[in-house]
């Protein structure tokens, strides 16, 4: 009689602590449910147009001498000023000329102390909105080699003025493509995304049109007048 009492009593034991089990079961499922947060990658880009260009160049010449070297180079620059003005340049600036030695070897290899001749370079920098005349200048120069002047192009730089403002409007697209992105992947499990709960902007890529390039850093194109911008999104939304 007292082994049955015990074992209906354990048996009352067992099944409040199953009921006592399933109810936590069914509150951590809850609980876990509501917490429950999607990440999403999504983009956006757009293509711009260059409204502002810079090229560098210089006016280079290499004579027995120095003075000779500057009295070249001095009555070369107008030619090139003129030249410049007649493509519709007028943002012309010229810096201060620079120059070096280069000095004779003799045959087994050493250089000696005597001057073979000497190297001049007058930089100059032009800029301009309309993006076209850089453009044809920087494939044109050269062209100044027929009156026997020297020219050397260090570089021809594009940019876009209003990247400030594009990036605010591609981080919206951006979330919203990540939006749909997560719609997507939830409706298989009838849920949806619901409130925002972070976002994270990536690094903008600022490539050429027909570019595939992407960096951990970003990249920031200069060459090109027509650029691809695109702008990555990481946003977490919470599941409802």
């Amino acid at each position: 009689m007292f082994f049955e009492k015990m074992e209906k009593f354990q048996l009352v034991w067992l099944a409040i602590i199953l009921a006592f089990g399933l109810v936590l079961a069914v509150k951590t499922a809850t609980g876990t449910l509501s917490n429950d947060k999607i990440t999403v990658t999504g983009s956006a880009y757009k293509i711009v147009k260059s409204d502002s260009a810079r090229m560098e160049f210089e006016i280079t010449n290499r004579s027995a001498n120095r003075q000779t070297a500057y009295n070249k180079v001095k009555a070369q620059l107008p030619i090139v000023k003129q030249y410049l003005q007649d493509k519709g340049i007028t943002d012309i600036d010229v810096s201060a000329s620079n120059g070096y030695n280069s000095y004779k070897y003799l045959p087994n290899g050493t250089m000696t102390n005597d001057v073979a001749y000497y190297n001049l370079s007058q930089p100059i920098v032009i800029k301009s909105n309309d993006v076209q005349k850089i453009k044809e200048v920087s494939t044109d120069i050269q062209s100044l080699l027929d009156k026997g002047i020297d020219i050397n192009v260090t570089s021809t730089q594009y940019f876009y003025s209003k990247l400030a403002d594009l990036k605010v409007d591609l981080l919206k697209d951006a979330t919203k493509d990540a939006k749909d992105r997560a719609t997507g992947m939830l409706k298989a499990t009838h849920n949806r995304p619901g409130k925002i709960q972070s976002v994270n902007m990536g690094v903008f890529q600022i490539t050429p049109l027909d570019s595939t390039d992407v960096s951990d850093m970003g990249i920031n194109d200069t060459s090109t007048i027509d650029k691809k911008v695109t702008a990555v999104a990481n946003v977490v939304f919470r599941i409802k």
